[in-house]
């Protein structure tokens, strides 16, 4: 298990979580997300810090189209997000529950360019690092 900073729950205002379509679908439908098959697999919702944000898409969905980025208010997952040390021993937040489709304050559609790169959004957290 991941060792937990629990100084850093609340670096960020935002958290993100990238969704398939289908995915988003099923979730705005059932009115929660209970995970992503890795997300069940890992026992936690994967999500980002908005200077994450562009890794993670470089990292588990290259060039893959279709993708919906889901912005939502830290404050809205607590206590059940944890920040926790992951790629590289950088902190990414884990949702340890269900994530309420209601609790999400912004969302995307995300474009990929000629080269296979998604195109981002400013976030409110500020503008997403590179891969």
């Amino acid at each position: 298990m991941n060792k937990t900073d629990q100084g850093a729950e609340r670096q960020a205002e935002s958290v993100y979580k990238i969704f398939r379509a289908s995915e988003w679908r099923d979730a705005a439908a059932a009115g929660v997300f209970a995970g992503s098959a890795d997300d069940r697999r890992d026992g936690f919702i994967h999500l980002s810090a908005a200077q994450q944000v562009a890794g993670t898409l470089a990292r588990h969905f290259p060039g893959e189209a279709g993708l919906v980025l889901a912005a939502i208010p830290a404050a809205r997952l607590e206590p059940a997000l944890r920040w926790e040390t992951s790629r590289g021993g950088a902190l990414f937040p884990h949702l340890y529950g269900v994530l309420p489709v209601a609790a999400v304050s912004a969302r995307w559609l995300l474009a990929v360019d000629a080269d296979g790169l998604h195109q981002l959004p400013a976030l409110p957290d500020g503008e997403p690092a590179a891969p």
